[in-house]
């Protein structure tokens, strides 16, 4: 029996032209029941502009941060596996299929994509500093987590949905640091995780700062492993979560 696919594109004033190839792509690549473009902070005239497309455009009037904009989409979705890719196509749709394919499968509970896997093919590359940064944070975040991947921060992944609600309670970060905080929770929650190599090409006009996201990142880093640890009935950990406030996770916010 197939498995129904839904499709959740975060964008932040993005390329409109560049995001109306990739949303086409992916309909006709995934064919999947639904496509979801949460649009934040649109520039006037933009989800117009999408209007003619097989897609769902979702807006609000100010930058919620790409996590909180993937759980609001994935929330809306009611399909058997959940997907997420970025709005400015650095996946191929091609690879994005490779990603989709082993947790449509039931092979997987989440699959992620990887721009750092050796079997990865990179187009072309990130500036030094950002692939430097990149690498340092794959490199610890596989040393403090009990997932060790080779890229957490790829803007193709996909769940499965019983997984997705096992998960979705745990996960906190508004922003960039989502990613690597659902691949923690995961792995705290004994999902099963796959990394996929892709294709991939980095895109100008990224929206991360080298430097003050990497700060954050490692914050956020850090949290995750307390929470993983946590879940896990780590005792240090339980203790040290006791003293303080619970945070409000993202499925809970503006309720």
């Amino acid at each position: 029996m197939s498995r129904s696919v839904g499709v959740v594109v975060p964008a932040y004033r993005p390329d409109v032209a560049q995001l109306r190839t990739y949303l086409t792509a992916i309909d006709e690549a995934l064919a999947p029941d639904t496509i979801v473009v949460e649009l934040d902070a649109p520039k006037r005239g933009v989800p117009e502009r999408l209007s003619d497309l097989p897609v769902t455009v979702e807006t609000v009037p100010y930058r919620r941060g790409k996590g909180a904009a993937v759980t609001a989409g994935f929330e809306r979705l009611s399909t058997d596996v959940l997907v997420f890719a970025d709005a400015d196509g650095s996946t191929p749709v091609g690879s994005l299929v490779d990603v989709v394919d082993p947790v449509v499968a039931g092979e997987t509970d989440l699959a992620v994509g990887s721009r750092r896997h050796p079997a990865a093919e990179v187009a072309s590359h990130q500036t030094f500093a950002r692939r430097f940064l990149g690498d340092g944070f794959a490199w610890l975040a596989g040393r403090l987590l009990d997932v060790s991947l080779y890229d957490y921060q790829c803007g193709a992944k996909a769940i499965d949905a019983a997984a997705w609600k096992r998960v979705r309670a745990h996960l906190y970060e508004p922003g960039f640091a989502w990613d690597v905080e659902l691949v923690a929770m995961a792995g705290a929650l004994d999902l099963r995780v796959t990394e996929v190599p892709i294709e991939w090409e980095d895109r100008p006009g990224s929206t991360v700062s080298p430097v003050r996201d990497s700060f954050a990142l490692l914050r956020a880093l850090l949290a995750a492993r307390h929470r993983a640890k946590q879940l896990s009935d780590d005792r240090l950990h339980t203790a040290i979560a006791a003293r303080r406030d619970d945070p409000t996770a993202l499925v809970e916010r503006d309720r």
